[in-house]
């Protein structure tokens, strides 16, 4: 082999190696995404984007009114006639309203304050297995719409 077919071996040789380089380095920048690739990247793609909003909102109400006189007038007071099913079915739906102005209202009704007083967390634990029974009462509450309805119908019984 003579001078010129050396240097045309390794020029050739050279060249080879620098074209499989291009191709990798081509290869680890599309795959990256700071080439778009002719075929694969759409310009007509679709994307999703999801965003989710979680709001809390919780709300304490105290309230305290203290007479002399005999008796305090309040529209809310607990019915000693309220039954315990009807207790139920009032705070179930109060609660599917998410209203919390009126869920503060409905527990003062059923004669529990502010959800702290003695006897509600039994309440709550009997309402549990009452819920369990009253499938078909629930369903018919079941929009919040249907729940502030039944409340503001039943609620001065």
């Amino acid at each position: 082999m003579n001078k010129n077919g050396k240097i045309a071996l390794g020029c050739g040789g050279a060249g080879c190696l620098g074209l499989v380089l291009i191709v990798i380095v081509t290869a680890v920048l599309i795959g990256t995404g700071v080439v778009k690739a002719p075929g694969i990247y759409s310009p007509n793609s679709n994307s999703n984007i999801n965003i989710n909003v979680n709001s809390n909102r919780n709300s304490n109400l105290n309230s305290n009114a203290n007479t002399n006189d005999s008796q305090n007038s309040n529209s809310d007071s607990t019915s000693s006639s309220m039954s315990d099913d009807d207790k139920h079915k009032l705070f179930q739906a109060a609660g599917i309203t998410q209203d919390n102005d009126l869920i503060l209202r409905v527990i003062r009704k059923i004669g529990f304050g502010d959800g702290t007083g003695a006897g509600y967390p039994q309440f709550l634990q009997d309402h549990g297995s009452w819920a369990q029974k009253n499938f078909d009462f629930i369903r018919s509450v079941l929009t919040k719409e249907k729940a502030r309805a039944y409340v503001e119908e039943h609620i001065n019984d």
